[in-house]
């Protein structure tokens, strides 16, 4: 098949975001599949020179056209509003340039939508949309988007999207049911979850002890717990400092480790200066690509993955926690959902209290310090990462969905 691929955000292992596309593409690439990619430069590496406008390049054989765009976490919400409706416009033009079988766009934005429609409409070509995030309902549950007229528009594009897909994809248990309250049927409904890169994070204990010894020097013997992540306004990073609080009276043992970026960042910081956790048993590094992610990881005793309290956005598929159980990582949440399923199920993790911050503490410490309960939840964390949620098992479902659009 000739697949068009459209992602706003794509991302490699040399960049610091989710890659769930490259490594979908590379896979289609590998099993015989023409892949196009059309993306901006805002995830891209450094590496990479653009030039203003649209860019070629090929990555491990995937074929790219890039407009050069940047972006930070730190952009206010309007600013990303106007990025997601410029690259709407000009990926719509790039697209109609381009041949294809079979159409694939994958969210967030919602906005990545248009092109798809507008190709598959007059191109006469199926349309796979993927979904990653319930977009609108998580913008408005934060009140990111108030203005009426604006979440009406949503709304309708949302359910013009659906009705228009030949198939859908969605990443979660909870995205899968939004999708067929639509009315859309479940057999056009792929569930495909994030996946483990375990050729990726799958490293020799010994990457893990040498990133302590070079770049960890204050962990002192201390067990390590990691975020890696969005400092955002709903992950909720926050809770770190309250947690690491609670920690020193229960144990000095653990250490705290936040790397990442966002608009939150600095006062997540003066919230740890303030209890006076600051350097002491939490420190926060700056982001760095996937690849230094996965020596952290590995370096690592527990993985965080941390969200407020939005329900919708518990229906989330979180790289954090896949990249974890990749690396064989047990994984802590403070949220509900799926997610809190999964752990209590397979136990490769436990479940934090979003408000009881001593009684978090107490809850993670027994578990890190509890050798036999540790080392089976690292045990499980392998048989998710090479089983259900193999990163190849996860593509094969995308790639079958492909077929099934074409076919209809």
């Amino acid at each position: 098949m000739k697949i068009l691929y459209l992602h706003q955000y794509f991302a490699t292992p040399d960049s610091n975001a989710g890659t769930r596309s490259y490594e979908m593409a590379k896979r289609f690439v590998a099993n015989g599949h023409d892949v196009t990619l059309v993306t901006s430069s805002a995830f891209l590496s450094t590496n990479y020179q653009f030039e203003p406008g649209w860019n070629y390049l090929e990555i491990d054989a995937i074929k790219l056209h890039v407009l050069h765009q940047s972006y930070s976490n730190k952009n206010s919400f309007l600013k990303r509003i106007l990025k997601f409706i410029h690259f709407s416009w000009a990926s719509t033009l790039k697209s109609l340039q381009l041949k294809s079988d079979v159409l694939l766009a994958t969210s967030t934005p919602l906005t990545i939508a248009i092109p798809g429609l507008i190709y598959s409409k007059i191109k006469k070509t199926p349309f796979v949309f993927e979904v990653r995030d319930l977009w609108p309902e998580l913008p408005i549950a934060v009140g990111a988007i108030k203005n009426p007229i604006l979440i009406r528009f949503a709304k309708w594009l949302e359910r013009y999207t659906y009705r228009n897909s030949k198939r859908i994809i969605g990443l979660s248990p909870g995205m899968c049911d939004g999708i067929i309250k639509h009315g859309i049927k479940s057999d056009h409904v792929t569930l495909a979850t994030n996946g483990c890169d375990t050729a990726l994070f799958a490293v020799e204990s010994r990457v893990g002890e040498s990133y302590k010894e070079d770049c960890l020097k204050f962990l002192k013997g201390r067990k390590l717990v990691v975020y890696t992540g969005t400092f955002g306004l709903i992950n909720d990073v926050g809770y770190l400092p309250e947690l690491a609080r609670a920690m020193l009276s229960v144990s000095d043992e653990i250490c705290f480790v936040a790397i990442g970026d966002g608009m939150e960042k600095n006062l997540v910081i003066e919230k740890a200066r303030t209890f006076n956790v600051l350097d002491k048993n939490l420190y926060f590094l700056e982001p760095v690509p996937k690849t230094e992610i996965v020596k952290l990881l590995s370096a690592a005793d527990l993985s965080l993955s941390l969200f407020g309290p939005v329900k919708e956005m518990w229906h989330n598929s979180a790289n954090k926690l896949f990249d974890a159980l990749a690396s064989g990582t047990p994984i802590a949440i403070n949220y509900g959902g799926w997610q809190e399923t999964l752990i209590k199920k397979h136990k490769c993790g436990l479940v934090l209290d979003s408000d009881k911050h001593n009684e978090s503490a107490k809850k993670l410490a027994e578990f890190l310090l509890d050798k036999d309960v540790y080392s089976k939840a690292v045990c499980q964390c392998n048989l998710l990462a090479y089983g259900e949620y193999s990163r190849d098992s996860i593509a094969t479902r995308v790639e079958r969905t492909l077929f099934e659009a074409v076919n209809d």
